[in-house]
């Protein structure tokens, strides 16, 4: 009897980046006020809509367009921690994958000014033959670099 292995469908990627800005002030620009990201970062986010809730609020639903479009609902938001959980529910996305789940979260550093932003990404592809989603965790890096620019100038 052979055996075959069959890949995984179900994955995660994780990165982290280093930004000068406050961990606080980035998570409220995903919690508080997610339409800025565009005004940001308008190369890769070309729009951020509440469609239903309020910003920031478990159970919202937003819709964002990148490379890709994608209605997400706000699964978790914890202040406290700098953390807030998108579910994709509708869009793009879903196309290729059964589920998408993007987890922000940004943390002081414990020496200096700045802090590190965890983006961590689950999902479950629909088959073998849809890619890894590296490119939207590269476009992660991107858009929280340009996010603490943002920031930073605002100052």
């Amino acid at each position: 009897m052979r055996k075959t292995e069959v890949p995984s469908l179900v994955g995660k990627l994780e990165v982290d980046v280093d930004i000068k800005a406050s961990a606080g002030k980035f998570h409220h620009m995903f919690a508080g006020r997610p339409h800025h990201v565009l005004k940001a970062s308008p190369g890769n986010i070309r729009s951020c809509d509440l469609h239903e809730g309020e910003w920031g609020k478990v159970g919202s639903i937003v819709f964002w367009n990148y490379a890709k479009v994608a209605k997400e609902r706000i699964e978790a938001v914890e202040p406290e921690k700098n953390l807030i959980t998108f579910r994709v529910i509708e869009g793009d996305l879903l196309k290729e994958y059964k589920s998408f789940i993007i987890t922000i979260q940004a943390t002081p550093k414990q020496e200096g000014p700045g802090s590190t932003v965890h983006w961590h990404v689950e999902y479950e592809k629909i088959d073998e033959r849809v890619a890894h989603p590296e490119t939207f965790i590269e476009l992660c890096v991107q858009v929280s670099k340009e996010i603490d620019e943002h920031l930073l100038n605002e100052d």
